[in-house]
This record gives structure tokens, C-alpha cells and sequence, in this order.
């Protein structure tokens, strides 16, 4: 019963193309324009005929021919398209809100796919393109989210071109434009930062008082063991005064000898 049923299909999609194709011959000055199509070199043509699609293969680039009344055919871009990903407000695993954007570059590298497997590729893989990344930047930190996009990225780029595979489509980039925090974070996120500089400005000021005073102690244990040395660390200090034009030297006065006066 089957196989009958299909004989009767194919002798009746023969004799349809019999008669267009008769009719074609018999209108052929009229027909011959509206026979002949033609697709630009980053166009291909899925033909349809009597529903179905022929060859399996798309025509382009370039010149094909149709039947009237029996052909139909769509045309499909092969050129890379963009499109912005609008602002998705997203709670990240710490439990951040934030608004995050971006923008993806796709193709269509199977066009019979494109037409025959979904209703609308560009639009179906917008829609996809903002569920997927509400969902991979619901798994990151906010650090993470900040300080590893391009690792996002990769990942997103990855999750979208696995699911339009099946639609013909290649995912060829995608980028993580702006992730926009709260002003309270943001204000946290600066004074955090301004705490740090601080404590680490602190640290380098102590631990540079602590070198000079290492190297002050090696320099008075030098000194020590020679007394003219520290004769001529005055002149040195001296010589150093006067060549700033001060009106005023103070000369220092050793205080062992100030003791002696002191003891009579």
C-alpha cells in the first residue's frame, strides 16, 4: 500500500513538471524573465519545488533557472551579520545585581539548514544569544565577572554555537560590552580600594623608616671605629649648609662633651 501510494506521488510530481515545463515551451519569449533569476556572490538560493527542496544543494552564485508555478525559492546571506545583546540585569553567585550587554557575530554557513530547520535564524539566535549569557554570568563571581570577560567570551561562544549548529548558523565571536554596577557598589568598591592604597602606602612608609635605620646604625658603627671620621662628617654637614645660602648654621656639639661640663 505504501509503495503504491508513492508511485502515485512521483507520477503526479512528474506529470506537474511535465506540464510546466510544456507550458514554459510554449510561452518561452514571455516565461524565459521570469525563469531566470540571479543571486549576488554572497547569496545562495534553497529552490523549493512542489515543496520540496531540490538537489539538496543551494544555487548561487551567480545565474539559475526556475520553473513557474512550481519553483519557489529563498534567499540566504552567507555574509557575517552582528547584533547587540540588550542590557540584561543579572544576579550573579555572590548575589550582585548587575546590567551587562554585548555583541555577536554570526554566519550562515548551511543555508538549506537556515530555511529548512528553523522559522527564523537571525531572530531565533538573538533570543538564544540573551538567555545564554543570562545563564553562563549566573555561575561567575563579580570578580570574576570583572576581571575575566574573555573567558566569558569563549564560553558563551562555545554554548551558542553548539545550540544553532542544527540551524546552519556559526557563531563567530562574542564580546562582553559593559557591565554596569550599582552606585552603593560602586561607592563600596572605591572606598574598599582607597582602604587598601592606604594601608599599602603604610607599609612601604614603614618598612622604608626600618631601612634607614638599619643603614643609619651600619653607617654610626663605621664611624665609630674612626674619631676623624666624625670630624669629617661635620665638615661634610657644614659644607652642605652653607651652599644653601642659610644665615644661620647650627653646628653640633657632641654630647659626651657636654657631659664632662656637666659631671664638675
Amino acid at each position: 500500500m505504501t509503495s503504491t501510494t508513492s508511485s502515485t506521488a512521483e507520477m503526479v510530481t512528474q506529470g506537474t513538471l511535465q506540464i510546466a515545463v510544456e507550458n514554459v515551451e510554449a510561452t518561452f519569449p514571455i516565461t524565459l524573465f521570469m525563469c531566470v533569476k540571479i543571486v549576488k556572490e554572497y547569496e545562495r538560493a534553497v529552490i523549493f519545488r512542489l515543496g520540496r527542496i531540490t538537489d539538496r544543494k543551494p544555487k548561487g552564485p551567480g545565474l539559475f533557472f526556475v520553473l513557474p508555478c512550481t519553483d519557489t525559492f529563498v534567499k540566504v546571506d552567507l555574509r557575517t551579520v552582528s547584533f547587540d545583546i540588550p542590557p540584561q540585569e543579572i544576579l550573579t553567585r555572590d548575589s550582585v545585581t548587575v546590567s551587562v550587554d554585548g555583541v555577536v557575530y554570526f554566519r550562515i554557513h548551511c543555508p538549506i539548514s537556515s530555511v529548512a530547520n528553523v522559522s527564523n535564524a537571525h531572530s531565533s539566535t538573538r533570543l538564544l544569544a540573551q538567555t545564554t549569557l543570562r545563564n553562563v554570568l549566573g555561575t561567575k563571581n563579580l570578580a570574576e565577572l570583572l576581571s575575566d570577560r574573555e573567558g566569558i567570551s569563549l564560553s558563551m561562544q562555545g554554548s551558542l554555537d553548539d545550540a544553532t549548529d542544527a540551524w546552519g548558523i556559526k557563531v563567530e565571536r562574542v564580546e562582553i560590552k559593559d557591565v554596569k554596577l550599582p552606585q552603593q557598589l560602586q561607592r563600596a568598591m572605591a572606598a574598599e580600594a582607597e582602604a587598601s592604597r592606604e594601608a599599602r602606602a603604610k607599609i612601604i612608609s614603614a618598612e622604608g623608616e626600618m631601612n634607614a635605620s638599619r643603614a643609619l646604625k651600619e653607617a654610626s658603627l663605621i664611624i665609630a671605629e674612626s674619631p676623624s671620621g666624625l670630624q669629617l662628617r661635620y665638615l661634610q654637614t657644614l659644607n652642605t649648609i652653607a651652599a644653601e645660602r642659610n644665615s644661620t648654621i647650627i653646628f653640633p656639639v657632641p654630647i659626651d662633651m657636654l657631659q664632662n661640663f656637666m659631671k664638675k
